[in-house]
């Protein structure tokens, strides 16, 4: 990959990277917050409505599996950077052929080629190989 080609996805990957800590960030601190009550300041003894804590409680859970999804994300964009660092980047991680431009651009942290990627989810790589496939 040309040089000029890869200091464009290295801007991407780092905005992206940025973006990504910023989100991670703000969730934690939203899943991590005192409750409704101590949030808006009423320090009353009055119980709460049994509704409002699993409502809270499920938005607790909704934005800590967010979190977690954010951080994988995170973790495959420092990879990518780590690739375009080691002269790496665009090549596929699996069969060492090249990574088409057009999937580096729908998905710049992308470790493998489409073929490739399409075996990994079908579980045509590893152990599960020639292992039919599980019904949904």
């Amino acid at each position: 990959m040309k040089s000029t080609e890869t200091k464009a996805f290295k801007a991407t990957l780092q905005a992206m990277r940025a973006r990504l800590r910023g989100d991670v960030t703000t969730m934690a601190d939203a899943a991590l917050r005192k409750t409704r009550s101590e949030s808006s300041g009423d320090l009353s003894s009055m119980p709460i409505h049994m509704a409002d804590i699993g409502s809270d409680a499920y938005e607790q859970e909704f934005t800590l599996t967010l979190m977690a999804t954010e951080e994988d994300t995170l973790d495959l964009v420092e990879q990518a950077l780590e690739r375009i660092r080691t002269r790496r980047f665009g090549t596929c991680e699996e069969c060492g052929g090249v990574i088409a431009k057009k999937r580096l651009e729908a998905i710049p942290f992308a470790p493998t080629c489409i073929r490739c990627a399409e075996k990994l989810e079908n579980g045509g790589f590893g152990s599960s190989a020639g292992r039919p496939r599980q019904p949904r």
